[in-house]
Formats: C-alpha cells, sequence, structure tokens
C-alpha cells in the first residue's frame, strides 16, 4: 500500500511502533504467567493476525468477538470450565485470556480446529499454554504451520521473505470479512 492509498475501512486505526507491541507482549505475557499462577489450569490466549502498523481497527475487533463466541461455545459444548476470562482492547490489538480447567493437548486441538474451519478463524491466533508454563505448538501435535493468508505457503515463510505486500493482506483480509458478513447475514 503506497501513502497515497487510502487504506481500507475496516483497517483504519491509529499505528503503533515495534516498541509497543514488544511492550504489550511482554505484559500479556505477565498476565498469562500471573493467571496460571492464580488457576493453575491451562490458559488460552486469543489474539488476531493483523499485518501492518495498525493493530486495533474494525477488522480487528470483529474478528476477536467471532472467535470469542466460537470459543465460549466450544467450551460449553466441551463441558470446559472457564475459571476466568479477560477481553482486553488495547492500541496492540484486542485480545482475550481464558483460564480453562481442560486438558492443554485437547484445548490446543480444539483451536486449531476452530482457526482451521471458521471462515475468518485464518486470523485468530489460539496459544495454549499449560498449567506448567509452557505453550503448545501446531508443530508439537503434529500439524504443520499456519498458511499464508493470499498463497499456500507457510504464513511464517511469506512473512519473514515480505512476499506480500500490505495492500495484498489487507485485500485477503477484506475479502473474508465481507464472505463471513454475507455468509452470517444471509
Amino acid at each position: 500500500m503506497t501513502r497515497s492509498e487510502a487504506p481500507p475501512a475496516g483497517y483504519r486505526g491509529e499505528t503503533v511502533g515495534l516498541d509497543e507491541l514488544l511492550a504489550a507482549r511482554e505484559r500479556r505475557a505477565a498476565l498469562q504467567a500471573a493467571l496460571i499462577g492464580r488457576h493453575k489450569v491451562p490458559l488460552v490466549s486469543l489474539t488476531i493476525v493483523m499485518p501492518g502498523p495498525v493493530k486495533d481497527n474494525d477488522w480487528a475487533r470483529r474478528a476477536l468477538c467471532e472467535a470469542s463466541l466460537s470459543f465460549d461455545t466450544l467450551c460449553k459444548r466441551k463441558k470446559w470450565p472457564v475459571m476466568s476470562h479477560q477481553l482486553r482492547s488495547l492500541r496492540s490489538g484486542p485480545e482475550a485470556l481464558y483460564a480453562v480447567d481442560a486438558d492443554a493437548a485437547a484445548l490446543k486441538a480444539s483451536t486449531i480446529e476452530l482457526e482451521d474451519r471458521h471462515p475468518i478463524g485464518r486470523l485468530w491466533d489460539f496459544d495454549v499454554i499449560d498449567a506448567g508454563g509452557s505453550s503448545l505448538s501446531r508443530t508439537a501435535l503434529g500439524l504443520g504451520h499456519r498458511r499464508c493468508l493470499v498463497c499456500d505457503r507457510s504464513a511464517r515463510e511469506c512473512g519473514r521473505a515480505r512476499r506480500h505486500p500490505l495492500a495484498l493482506l489487507l485485500s485477503a483480509i477484506g475479502n473474508m470479512m465481507d464472505e463471513q458478513h454475507a455468509a452470517a447475514s444471509g
């Protein structure tokens, strides 16, 4: 996206610098550790994949709301007690934290299924941290890395190589959000 191009309406918001993003990540890690220490159960940390310098915008808030509803439904269906639930609206992006009395591997497998099956699930980043403070990864469960928003390669590979321009990534997100909205309305 060039300076002359206006960002899509759903993406508009305040830009956030790297220092602020790193500080938010450190604060989130400290809060995660405190919640695990308090509840002694696994923690699910939900953030939204939003490329570029604007992390808190209409798309991110809508994606977090949909992810939270889907996760709440999952917990009710599985009869997993939620010991604590926090939604946080930050300049670094909206996030949610859940302390859940359930098996960490089952939580991770179920959140991966949510990410993979929901129309905008690719925008959701559910991290699961066990009661001992260790993160569970997709690869630990024998699954591959998340796919790119634009192509079939690994998101990590495309992100590190900066393979796709921001405008193309935002266009893909906008299309996902539009399709999800149309499906929900229709």
